[in-house]
């Protein structure tokens, strides 16, 4: 790759290169940290370490994340080298991330707020570097936030296109046409299928395996609305234009068909509200995927 530093200038002294580069940028930050500017100096840092213990992998980090200039280049980079094929080589896809990107700084910020949401929610993120290099459902995600900015554009074929490039490279389908608040987690990824209609609210949790479906061959708007703090567990299938309101939980391989009222928590098939929150953070951010009654007032 052009421009790529010898491996020489990976071994032991990349430590003290970037942290005299991360002095420089101590002066230039503003006195609080945007959650983008934290995320991309704990990213430094992690890369930074990983290519110390691991010196065959220093090479590629060095390209995804030490080179790069920031957290969106460094996003931009790595999206565009998991979905590039023959069809669409990197060149071009880096052409569209690019405008996406420049056009819309809002992608950048919801993907800064995804990646901490991770961090936040899912033990298996043992630091910054893993979910942000490895966690398909956060790349899948990022891909659909650039395919919803061409659709919102009228750039329908080739947001089509990358709906079907997403759903071939991380197993997760989603209508371009579907907006996606900020601080949203999709755990794992692998069978997650959102129609055409349908709406997620910010700070929602989806794990495996989840439908937003309709419930035939109806046109309009046929397919669920998720709102702010649901969790979504695992297998989970919701169908119809129907509200999944603010708090909820929907538990594993429960089928809905019907609207599910705020803080409520509804299982089975067909699903019905089994319980109530309290006061204690959204189940999104929580996780806790149980219907324990002791979690619950029944």
């Amino acid at each position: 790759m052009a421009g790529m530093r010898t491996d020489s200038m990976l071994g032991p002294g990349v430590r003290e290169k970037v942290v005299a580069m991360d002095s420089l940028d101590v002066t230039m930050r503003e006195p609080a940290e945007t959650v983008e500017q934290s995320l991309w100096r704990r990213l430094r840092a992690d890369a930074v370490r990983v290519a110390e213990e691991e010196s065959g992998l220093a090479p590629f980090l060095y390209d995804a994340v030490l080179a790069r200039g920031g957290f969106g280049p460094a996003l931009a980079a790595l999206l565009v080298r998991k979905l590039a094929d023959r069809a669409m080589p990197e060149d071009r896809l880096a052409a569209v991330v690019r405008d996406a990107m420049e056009a819309d700084p809002a992608i950048v910020e919801a993907a800064a707020a995804d990646l901490a949401a991770i961090l936040a929610r899912d033990p298996a993120a043992d630091g910054c570097l893993t979910p942000f290099l490895y966690f398909k459902g956060y790349h899948a995600l990022q891909w659909h936030r650039v395919a919803h900015w061409l659709w919102r554009g009228g750039r329908h074929d080739l947001a089509h296109f990358l709906q079907s490039r997403v759903s071939e490279a991380f197993a997760v389908d989603i209508h371009p046409a579907v907006p996606v608040g900020r601080g949203v987690f999709i755990d794992h990824g692998t069978g997650v299928v959102i129609g055409e209609t349908a709406v997620i609210g910010n700070d929602v949790s989806i794990l495996q395996n989840v439908t937003l479906g309709g419930t035939g061959k109806e046109h309009g708007d046929r397919h669920p609305k998720v709102r702010d703090g649901v969790l979504l567990s695992a297998g989970a299938k919701v169908l119809g234009n129907i509200t999944i309101g603010a708090h909820a939980k929907v538990g594993a391989g429960s089928v809905v068909l019907k609207d599910v009222p705020g803080c409520a928590t509804v299982a089975g098939v067909p699903a019905k509200v089994v319980g109530w929150c309290r006061d204690e953070p959204a189940p999104a951010l929580t996780m806790d995927q149980s219907l324990q009654q002791g979690d619950y007032s029944i």
